[in-house]
């Protein structure tokens, strides 16, 4: 399997370079999932110089269905 990026950090330094339109736009914030999603995240607002938040959430299971 090849993979895309070799981490997260990677991932979010990838993104940001198609990203660089909203550099400095003050009307552009940043939301991170948190996990796997904070550190791509702080990758893109830190290149981008833009504010990060963190969207919390909680993941809701289904009856009968066991996790994976």
């Amino acid at each position: 399997m090849n993979a895309v990026f070799s981490n997260r950090t990677d991932a979010g330094q990838k993104l940001a370079q198609q990203l660089t339109a909203y550099t400095n736009n003050p009307d552009t914030i940043v939301l991170a999932l948190p996990r796997g999603g904070v550190p791509v995240t702080y990758e893109v607002a830190k290149k981008l110089n833009l504010p990060l938040d963190v969207c919390l959430v909680r993941k809701l299971g289904l009856p009968n269905s066991p996790e994976t």
